[in-house]
């Protein structure tokens, strides 16, 4: 190396060393603001999973142990006795065990020629109700039934592990059946209902997790539902079935972060209110049996917005006890005896007085009552939230009133299992009465409905629910890959609103598409969507609803009438706009598939601006018909709002 090559080195090390120290010195003095700034972790999935051996090491000897032990029994035998409203719970099962006893045995049914869940739904029903009565009152004609029902599906060729719901779901039955009547039955009986727990779903469930395919990968509810139902299986008989149990049981605890991160950030799910009492029923079932058998959940519980998941239901129901059904939802929460559980777990009281109030008692829900809750007033809930992440909005004029004005909305995602192109749907409650209504799901066995045809049906596409459509006859009339954001809510004393930018489900046929709902709380809703795009647009606005509509001479007024009840919509601008009633069906323009459901008593406030370029259309709804427009309607830009 010559003297100048080495001069240059000790120039290049000097430097590189000084930049160095500086780096290092400012990172030193950041580094307390960097970690304090740092997000916290969003689950336990990055943590390692115990081995099989681990696992089985901390199953609890004897039975049952599966969500309650001896003790639990005997303890609710006793509040039973004490309780009203258990006493009356206890009441309406035992009236449902004559019911049982009375119907015929299950049979292996697939009537659809896909799913066998009918029957794997009634034979769990069937399996908690009996069992808990044999357990509290020693009816033996429970015991004898229930054997029965063990005996025949045991004897079923499969539990149809093509469709896995139903492996999981009737899996879930005969583990129950296995642990909780585990010292009534013989050990042949225990034999019969031990080898089919095996043969029919532990085997099948291991061979999917072994595949690296299929629901194990999904973030939907097949994930919770299977991984419950398996987990539950191997905890049954994780003693007697070590290798298979415990293997069973590591993959589902490697499997079931995957679904639960989509709880975050707020605890709403993407599917919709219907299936989020599907999927997180059988999360808090597989967290409760882990804790029940195992001793832990292994922080699963503390996965980011599962502890405030419960309230999700509470806020997407309106006052009609009607749910905003979107995606492919139905328009009630159903039963969700989990409420109680996240009501005791997470200090959440008016989760289990909703769960009171909805539905019918079962077995399950005895074990997990505890006590009466709050309603939501009471409990301290605002009027109006918005769930981030599945970017949702509800806003209601107050709790606790069936009269009350309540009004959802959603932008998110039609990327999401069971979606619809719903972005910008809204629904409507007020004066008791639902007005404007999502229609919901159509037939799952219809061609294509899970596959290339699906935004064929009328209840799929944007056309169908209580949004905009631009160019009706393209396909499909939303971006099915779309995500769309809500950009401003506000909650205040006397009004709420929101704004939500559905641009990116209209992209190819506009440069920005907005909509803003605003609610009075003394009894009004602004609908307010602008519209701006480079060429002409054919413009279209829809509402579905059940009412009776008249509409004024000018077009410019809908009355509509449902149930005694009048509601008022009337068009604030644009100047050229007019009301049409349609029936709900598809335009002509758009795809006709010849089997889908008929809306015929449904109509379709309709406004139609065709070669439109630029539009601000502005709707309020209003429940006294000669109220006049509030001045406080902010009819401005929503960029001003």
């Amino acid at each position: 190396m010559t003297p100048k090559s080495a001069a240059t080195l000790c120039q290049r090390v000097c430097i590189r060393t000084g930049l160095f120290i500086v780096i290092s010195s400012v990172l030193l003095a950041l580094w307390p603001a960097l970690v304090q700034a740092a997000p916290p972790a969003k689950d336990r999935s990055e943590a390692k999973t115990p081995s099989p051996e681990q696992l089985l090491k901390m199953l609890k000897s004897g039975h049952p142990r599966l969500l309650i032990d001896r003790s639990g029994f005997e303890e609710l035998g006793r509040r039973v006795k004490t309780d009203a409203t258990l006493a009356g719970w206890d009441k309406r099962l035992r009236d449902d065990v004559k019911r049982i006893l009375a119907a015929p045995l299950p049979r292996y049914e697939i009537p659809d020629g896909l799913r066998l869940l009918s029957t794997s739904r009634r034979v769990l029903g069937d399996t908690y109700t009996l069992a808990l009565m044999f357990r509290l009152h020693g009816d033996r004609r429970c015991l004898e039934r229930l054997w029965q029902e063990m005996e025949t599906v045991a004897a079923f060729k499969d539990f149809n592990p093509k469709h896995f719901l139903d492996t999981a779901e009737m899996t879930h039955a005969l583990a129950i059946a296995y642990d909780w009547l585990y010292d009534a039955w013989s050990e042949p009986q225990r034999a019969v209902i031990r080898e089919a727990i095996v043969r029919h779903g532990l085997k099948p469930g291991l061979k999917v997790y072994d595949s690296r395919r299929g629901w194990p990968r999904s973030e939907h509810n097949w994930n919770q539902v299977c991984n419950g139902g398996m987990t539950l299986g191997a905890l049954a008989i994780g003693d007697e079935e070590r290798e298979l149990s415990g293997r069973i049981l590591q993959s589902a605890l490697a499997s079931i972060p995957l679904a639960m991160r989509s709880y975050a950030p707020d605890g709403a799910w993407g599917e919709g209110p219907g299936y989020w009492g599907y999927a997180t029923t059988y999360n808090v079932v597989m967290l409760a049996a882990l804790e029940s058998a195992l001793g832990s959940d292994f922080g699963l519980s503390k996965m980011e917005g599962f502890s405030q998941t419960g309230l999700f239901p509470l806020y997407m129901t309106g006052p009609t006890g009607r749910a905003f059904n979107f995606a492919d939802s139905g328009d009630r929460v159903g039963r969700a005896d989990c409420l109680f559980w996240l009501a005791r777990r997470f200090d959440l009281p008016a989760c289990s007085y909703f769960a009171a109030s909805e539905g019918r008692p079962s077995a399950s829900a005895m074990l997990w009552y505890d006590k009466p809750g709050k309603d939501p007033q009471a409990a301290g809930l605002p009027l109006d939230k918005h769930w981030r992440g599945v970017e949702v909005v509800t806003m209601r004029s107050r709790w606790n009133d069936p009269q009350a004005m309540f009004v959802g909305i959603q932008a998110g995602s039609n990327r999401v299992n069971h979606n619809q192109l719903d972005l910008g749907s809204l629904v409507l409650d007020a004066l008791g009465q639902r007005w404007v209504v999502d229609l919901g799901t159509d037939d799952y066995n219809l061609p294509g409905y899970f596959g290339r045809q699906r935004y064929d049906y009328y209840r799929l596409r944007a056309e169908g629910h209580n949004t905009l459509v631009l160019n009706p006859g393209e396909k499909p009339d939303q971006d099915p890959g779309a995500t769309a954001k809500i950009l401003g809510f506000e909650s205040k004393p006397d009004r709420a609103m929101t704004v939500a930018d559905l641009t990116p489900a209209y992209a190819k046929q506009a440069d920005e598409v907005r909509r803003g709902i605003l609610l009075l709380r003394q009894g009004a809703v602004l609908v307010q969507d602008e519209v701006r795009a480079a060429g002409e647009v054919d413009f279209w606005w829809f509402v579905h609803t059940h009412a009776a509509v008249t509409l004024a001479e000018d077009g410019r007024t809908a009355t509509l009438r449902q149930a005694g009840s009048t509601l008022t919509a009337r068009l604030l601008g644009p100047d050229g706009a007019r009301f049409e009633v349609r029936p709900a069906e598809p335009l002509p323009s758009s795809p006709q598939p010849p089997k889908q459901a008929r809306n015929e008593k449904v109509r379709k406030l309709t406004v139609h601006l065709p070669a439109t370029r630029e539009v601000r259309l502005a709707v309020v709804f209003s429940t006294k018909e000669s109220q006049p427009i509030p001045e406080t309607v902010p009819l401005k830009p929503l960029a001003a709002w």
